[in-house]
């Protein structure tokens, strides 16, 4: 018989499920089968949730516990993200609030300039709890983006080849670095009457607050181009370098591209190879 979890979950995280959510019960299934991660709707007797869980290489369930347990409180006392309520890091098992809402993609939120005050006003009280000095992010974001370069990929040569040129004789410096989401974007927003809530951050760490930006750049704020003064009207200000940020956007895009190309998804590989030939017309 299959089982509550469908079988997305170790035996291991759903025991762990199962005694937190005493008669839990699968809603829907909303994992992104490209990774594996297992995202699930469920309830019990206390309530709806969402249970998050990973395999033994997945980083997102611990980034996503981190996150919670640290910096995302600003949002989730405002009913603005899920609240954590369950947790175990050697399991990479999580329980959030399941908070009411649609995706903004896909619908007349996408493109309503009010959806992007308060996306802006949103991601600058997250980024704004804390701000340090890191000497090394710089180098060590260029050297993952070279490492993809080093590995199989379909992007074109010549483009390859110049991103590994901009990026060899690139000099990095330190630079400010706050609290990120990691992937600030409609896919990652709901949209309840008029509020606009955040969800999913399992690509949380330390970066530059523009690199936050960087999906929106290319994608909502290239379709209407008027959706970004209304972000940065929320944000309250333009963080941006214009050397860091071209640099960001072009290792974001081979990133995109190289990652997309690894896990067979090939919509996303499409607009990561459009990102870097638009990124390296910046140079």
């Amino acid at each position: 018989m299959e089982s509550w979890h469908s079988n997305r979950l170790s035996t291991r995280q759903a025991g762990l499920v199962e005694t937190w959510l005493p008669g839990v019960r699968l809603v829907s299934d909303l994992s992104w089968d490209l990774i594996d991660t297992a995202v699930l709707e469920v309830e019990s007797a206390r309530g709806r949730y969402i249970v998050k869980a990973g395999g033994p290489a997945n980083h997102h369930i611990e980034r996503e516990i981190r996150a919670h347990q640290s910096w995302v409180r600003v949002l989730s006392c405002q009913n603005r993200a899920p609240k954590l309520i369950h947790a175990d890091r050697s399991a990479s098992v999580l329980v959030s609030e399941y908070l009411e809402g649609c995706l903004v993609e896909g619908t007349e939120a996408e493109y309503a300039a009010e959806t992007y005050v308060q996306a802006g006003a949103l991601l600058r009280a997250f980024h704004h709890q804390a701000v340090r000095s890191d000497p090394d992010y710089e180098a060590a974001a260029t050297a993952k983006v070279l490492a993809w370069l080093g590995e199989p990929h379909r992007i074109e040569d010549s483009d390859a080849a110049k991103a590994r040129a901009i990026l060899g004789t690139y000099e990095p410096r330190p630079v400010d670095v706050v609290p990120t989401h990691g992937d600030w974007q409609p896919r990652n927003w709901l949209v309840d009457g008029n509020e606009v809530r955040v969800i999913d951050f399992g690509r949380f760490e330390f970066r530059p607050a523009a690199s936050d930006f960087c999906r929106l750049a290319v994608q909502q704020w290239r379709t209407d181009p008027q959706l970004e003064p209304a972000f940065f009207a929320g944000y309250g200000s333009d963080p941006r370098d214009s050397e860091l940020w071209n640099v960001m956007q072009l290792r974001e895009a081979v990133s995109t591209a190289a990652w997309a190309y690894n896990v067979g998804d090939h919509e996303f590989e499409r607009q990561g190879r459009q990102m870097l030939h638009d990124a390296l017309h910046r140079f």
